[in-house]
């Protein structure tokens, strides 16, 4: 029997989704580091700052059409299975799920306004308290439901880009050269000083930022989520046919965002098309997303206590500490309170600090669960929630 009012113990976790959000924590580096590392605005449009030719445009190429939306996609949508997981398990799944969210939320309020406004925790705080609503409708409806939501800001964007053209872009395509030279100079400077541009930016994401798009795409993934996950896709449950399906799927969403990339370029990133470029990279990104689902469950069956497999899912055990170490190390590396690389960094040498991160975060997560049971962030989360302190050492077992 289990203990329905305490934390999942490690030996009942679903391998596949440990490993799936190891995979998404991180992926989600190689587009973070571009914000970490430059202006905010290259996220949008990579013509704005820095050299973009040769190793620099295929570094981007490769983040773009690998990486940007789809690890942020399938991470919302491990987010929202995680929300039934959790409810299903417990008691009182609402009281203890309520007081989990309110301490996401405080740590995700400390991560944008101290350390990074690119902070993903409040949004998915904010869509918790909602959604948590929804758990138990059927899949088919969460599904639906899903879908209507990030259609949302897509019909937005497309209408107003139709209405509007370059307009519906002004100052945010391609700030002036002193705007951007500010940002650089701000986040050279020590840490009071980068509270200039953080805390404004924090704000406007948090408040318009969400309730014009963030939420419509990060609600609806979720409830995507949730019916992956009422349909065992996430939990290792389906037909390898469906997997092999789903891996397929991901390469047809990779022909989507070339296509993407075509269009731009033909247009040679004029201001007036980036609202309806910036569509082929939205919906193309579920399915890459999907397909990363079929490889990477594919392959923990083919492998189930593989090396990968193993490294993966210690990440992914340990998300929540990834994801806010990553901050913690980057902003050090980059900003003027540590080593003030901020503006000065190449797409290319950007990626090569991501791959060297890659191995420090894996090996750590890797040692850190032979002798612990969480990772320390999950810990304290789990503390928190639970009202008491949980074990943190782990005991030996038979495997050791």
């Amino acid at each position: 029997m289990t203990d329905d009012t305490g934390p999942t113990p490690p030996s009942e976790r679903i391998v596949s989704l440990d490993v799936l959000r190891g995979v998404a924590v991180l992926g989600i580096l190689v587009i973070n580091v571009r914000v970490y590392s430059m202006p905010e605005v290259t996220l949008t449009n990579p013509n704005a700052y820095g050299d973009f030719t040769g190793p620099n445009y295929l570094s981007w190429l490769a983040g773009h059409v690998l990486a940007e939306l789809k690890f942020i996609t399938l991470f919302s949508a491990l987010f929202g299975a995680g929300i039934v997981l959790f409810t299903e398990r417990k008691e009182e799944p609402i009281a203890l799920h309520h007081r989990r969210t309110a301490w996401l939320l405080a740590i995700g309020l400390g991560h944008a306004y101290l350390l990074w406004y690119g902070d993903i925790l409040v949004p998915y705080a904010l869509c918790a308290f909602v959604l948590v609503g929804f758990r138990r409708r059927p899949p088919s409806v969460l599904a639906k439901a899903g879908l209507l939501l990030v259609l949302v800001p897509s019909v937005l964007e497309v209408f107003a880009g139709a209405t509007m053209g370059a307009e519906a872009v002004a100052g945010q395509w391609m700030p002036a050269e002193s705007t951007l030279q500010e940002e650089v100079r701000i986040y050279r400077g020590g840490l009071l000083e980068q509270l200039e541009h953080r805390v404004p930016t924090s704000l406007r994401r948090q408040t318009l930022g969400f309730l014009g798009g963030t939420f419509w795409r990060v609600g609806g993934t979720m409830l995507l989520g949730m019916a992956l996950y009422r349909w065992g896709v996430l939990t290792d449950e389906r037909s390898n046919r469906l997997y092999a399906l789903l891996a397929a799927g991901g390469l047809a969403g990779v022909g989507v965002v070339l296509a993407g990339v075509w269009f731009i370029e033909a247009a040679n990133w004029e201001p007036g098309v980036a609202l309806f470029w910036r569509q082929f990279n939205y919906w193309g990104s579920f399915l890459v997303a999907g397909g990363y689902i079929g490889v990477v469950t594919l392959y923990t069956r083919w492998r189930p206590r593989g090396l990968l497999t193993r490294a993966l899912a210690a990440v992914g055990r340990t998300a929540f500490t990834n994801y806010l170490l990553q901050t913690v190390v980057a902003t050090t590396l980059f900003y003027g309170h540590g080593f003030g690389l901020f503006g000065s960094v190449s797409r290319a040498e950007a990626l090569g600090f991501v791959a060297v991160f890659w191995v420090v975060q894996i090996t750590l997560s890797v040692l850190w669960l032979r002798l612990f049971r969480f990772g320390p962030v999950e810990w304290l989360w789990r503390t928190l929630t639970y009202e008491e302190r949980q074990p943190l050492r782990r005991e030996p077992t038979a495997e050791d």
